[in-house]
């Protein structure tokens, strides 16, 4: 699966790079302003934007490519980054239901349940710990089995001593909670 987002990725970071690309060829071409801002300002700052927006994508879809080759949960920065392009996909998706026809939301909201899935099933998957080799009963690898994984002695605590000092309360001594 995480082949399959990181391909929808680079396509939707293609599409967003081109379509931006397209929309300041037409305020170069159309010499078009918004609120008498320069027209060529306005050209060059679509092209950077969709320059800068296909490459968020395209990296995305590296961090999508090295959860799939890895085969495991992505974290880290990866991590932030698959959830930002969720967040973007999102509002990309209530946009597009706003301005334009409901196959663009929908194709939108295909990718955005595509990264959520990726994030969600590949949390699913509890990392193997890993111990030192040599002992019988572990497995070749490295990783104890269920069944001979070293159990860790109950804590004793000793009982307060009241003798001591006969006016106070005893106190009580909690027990560690790591081993």
């Amino acid at each position: 699966m995480a082949w399959i987002v990181t391909v929808v990725l680079l396509a939707e970071g293609c599409v967003i790079a081109a379509f931006n690309w397209f929309l300041g060829m037409v305020a170069d071409r159309q010499n078009m302003s918004l609120a008498g801002v320069d027209p060529d300002l306005m050209s060059v700052s679509s092209k950077i934007g969709g320059v800068v927006f296909g490459l968020y994508f395209a990296l995305c879809a590296l961090v999508a490519l090295l959860v799939a080759v890895r085969d495991r949960a992505p974290a880290g920065f990866g991590r932030v980054l698959l959830i930002s392009v969720a967040v973007v996909n999102a509002l990309l998706g209530a946009a597009a239901l706003a301005l334009t026809d409901p196959a663009v939301f929908v194709t939108l909201m295909v990718a955005f349940a595509l990264l959520v899935l990726l994030l969600m099933t590949y949390d699913a998957e509890p990392a193997p710990q890993a111990v030192d080799g040599g002992d019988p009963g572990k497995g070749g690898d490295g990783t104890a089995t269920a069944e001979a994984a070293p159990q860790a002695p109950a804590p004793v605590i000793p009982a307060p001593r009241t003798e001591d000092k006969p006016g106070r309360a005893p106190f009580t001594r909690t027990a560690p909670t790591i081993p």
